[in-house]
């Protein structure tokens, strides 16, 4: 009986060993399952780490890819007038241009140091070619021809009347890349015992009105007095004007009697080794002159020295009354006053 008794007693401490057992061995599958389950969770949060990352990449990449795109943006600069004339030169060895100026004329600012003093722009070794009084047949041309065998630019100032008598040769002035300004309308000494201001101020716009009407388009805001004599009213007149006045540093004298191509030569060289710059006042109206140049430019060349080529900031308004006095005077025909953008206007190209 105790026997039986134990018996049983063994077989449900048994029963309960191997269901213990059995639970616990389920329950540590379902916990080394666990981490499984708690890693997949915790993995969630790694695709908003992989977003993040690939926002940080989108951004560093959009950088790096924005400097290529952006360096188009601002245009490249444009090559230094040097460089494009040696590229469309003929002559390898011209003396071409160094260097552009621009003039902001506003005030009516004086260049040239006989009489103006303020503004040395000029470096050593820097001319500005001037020619006053033309534009003249066979003279102007032959200025011009010399110029453009050494792809180098001058600053011309023309007389209102020969502007008129030969429009074309003015034309041609300003086609081959050269500045244009006035001279007066007649080449009279301004200073002259018989000038009153008007009649100087008509002599000014007059022959700004004339140049215009050559080139068909408006002029440079320069101009030079003829015989260099400044009438003080006219001076202020063009400060009204924004008009810039030109002297000279270096006179060539090729207007006076005996002048050769030899002696202009000389003339200018000697006083330009002497300053070592400036601006060079010769006419094209001469034919000395314009026999002298290839020489001329030659010696510049030889003796190191370069060119400088003045422009404007804007160009010279004439004024109404002197564009139709000048028609007028000129007899040139016309039926209607509309200006020409009012009657031919462009509307394909």
């Amino acid at each position: 009986m105790r026997n039986a008794l134990g018996l049983m007693l063994a077989s449900v401490v048994a029963a309960v060993v191997i269901a213990a057992g059995g639970w616990f061995y389920y329950s540590s599958r379902a916990d080394q399952a666990a981490p499984k389950t708690i890693a997949a969770r915790a993995a969630d949060p790694l695709p908003a780490q992989a977003k993040l990352a690939a926002k940080d990449d989108v951004a560093t990449t959009a950088a790096i890819a924005a400097k290529p795109a952006a360096a188009p943006a601002p245009a490249p600069a444009p090559a230094p007038m040097p460089v494009q004339q040696k590229s469309t030169c003929a002559n390898p060895n011209a003396l071409g241009v160094s260097r552009v100026v621009e003039i902001d004329t506003t005030g009516g600012p004086g260049f040239g140091f006989d009489h103006f003093k303020q503004f040395d722009f000029l470096t050593d070794k820097e001319v500005v070619l001037t020619f006053d009084d033309g534009p003249w047949p066979v003279n102007t041309p032959a200025v011009l021809k010399a110029l453009a065998d050494e792809c180098t630019k001058g600053l011309f100032f023309s007389v209102g009347k020969h502007a008129t008598y030969h429009p074309e040769i003015l034309r041609q002035v300003l086609a081959q890349g050269h500045t244009v300004g006035a001279h007066t309308w007649s080449h009279v000494n301004l200073n002259g015992k018989k000038m009153t201001e008007q009649m100087a101020k008509d002599e000014v716009e007059k022959g700004f009105s004339a140049v215009r009407f050559a080139l068909g388009t408006n002029p440079a805001p320069f101009f030079r007095f003829p015989q260099l004599q400044h009438n003080p009213a006219i001076v202020s007149y063009f400060g009204t004007r924004n008009v810039a006045m030109f002297s000279t540093d270096i006179d060539s004298f090729d207007f006076r009697k005996g002048a050769t191509p030899e002696k202009i030569i000389e003339t200018v060289m000697t006083r330009l080794d002497k300053l070592g710059k400036g601006i060079i006042l010769m006419h094209d109206f001469q034919k000395h002159t314009g026999e002298a140049m290839p020489a001329l430019l030659a010696r510049l060349k030889a003796g190191g020295y370069k060119i400088v080529q003045m422009k404007a900031k804007t160009t010279f308004q004439t004024l109404p009354e002197y564009d139709e006095a000048l028609l007028k005077d000129l007899k040139v025909p016309t039926s209607s006053s509309r200006p020409i953008g009012s009657v031919v206007q462009t509307v394909s190209q």
